[in-house]
């Protein structure tokens, strides 16, 4: 039904196999790196409106400007220290997520390589034989260019030689 299915070797095959298998695996591994950021952004997303919310409160029910301008700049730290713990978590994401990419390359990479020196060896194969059909043909092409009257199976055994000496 495909034609191009049954010309695909087992070798290929393999290579194809191993290569999704790291790929599904690299894949998955930053998956789940981006789901643990999208999971600490709305943690982070859900504290800064709580926080938001008790710092407006404050400063609406602060009885002076001077007292609500207390209420603003006592965030500035303690933001200060959210943002740095923040990015922490970001490295801390990134930095598991190389780790294991990085294990996984070391797991798969092996494999990937055994059936990617499968395929050469087999392309490698397949060219030796091609190379040796086109070599026996070529002599074959050869020998009746350079032989015409023996290749040719329906020749008088003596029209050679009456064609060279001569008949008068």
């Amino acid at each position: 039904m495909f034609p191009f299915s049954q010309s695909i070797t087992p070798a290929v095959q393999d290579h194809m196999k191993s290569q999704f298998s790291l790929f599904t695996e690299m894949s998955q591994k930053m998956f789940d790196s981006v789901q643990k950021v999208n999971e600490l952004n709305i943690q982070v997303a859900k504290t800064v409106m709580e926080e938001s919310l008790q710092s407006t409160q404050q400063v609406l029910s602060a009885r002076d400007p001077l007292e609500a301008l207390s209420v603003v700049t006592g965030q500035v730290q303690p933001n200060t220290e959210k943002l740095r713990a923040y990015q922490q978590h970001l490295t801390n994401i990134a930095a598991g997520t190389q780790v294991e990419l990085a294990k996984t390359a070391e797991s798969r990479i092996p494999e990937t390589t055994r059936t990617a020196t499968g395929v050469v060896d087999e392309v490698a194969r397949q060219a030796s034989e091609e190379t040796q059909k086109a070599t026996e043909r070529q002599k074959a092409a050869m020998e009746k260019v350079t032989n015409p009257i023996k290749a040719s199976p329906t020749a008088p055994k003596g029209a050679a030689t009456g064609a060279q000496h001569g008949t008068h």
